[in-house]
């Protein structure tokens, strides 16, 4: 169908693999970010910090619900992406995040 996107769901881990307050980098054609934070919840994002060229899932920090890149302190609310303070201005793509059982898929 014309218009139409196709989206794929990808396994990420295990809930066991991601320690809350952890994030890490989904192997795939996309780079994506799967958050855990302190409560449990899991979060997806794109990888790369929008302000700039930083892997988000190899190093940045969460605190409640905002991820923070440790390069220039950029801050992004998990749910929506949207930055929360400067010097980042452009959000970022934010994916849906299934668990079955102990299996965690991300929807991109």
């Amino acid at each position: 169908m014309e218009g139409t996107t196709t989206m794929n769901r990808r396994f990420a881990c295990t809930t066991g693999d991601l320690d809350p307050g952890e994030s890490m980098t989904v192997p795939g054609e996309v780079k994506i970010a799967l958050h855990r934070t302190e409560d449990g919840e899991f979060f997806a994002t794109a990888d790369t910090c929008s302000h700039e060229e930083w892997s988000l899932g190899e190093d940045s920090d969460l605190e409640d619900d905002e991820l923070i890149c440790p390069l220039h302190m950029a801050r992004f609310n998990l749910r929506t992406g949207e930055p929360t303070c400067f010097p980042a201005t452009v959000a970022l793509k934010t994916y849906a995040v299934e668990v079955e059982g102990e299996d965690v898929y991300v929807v991109a």
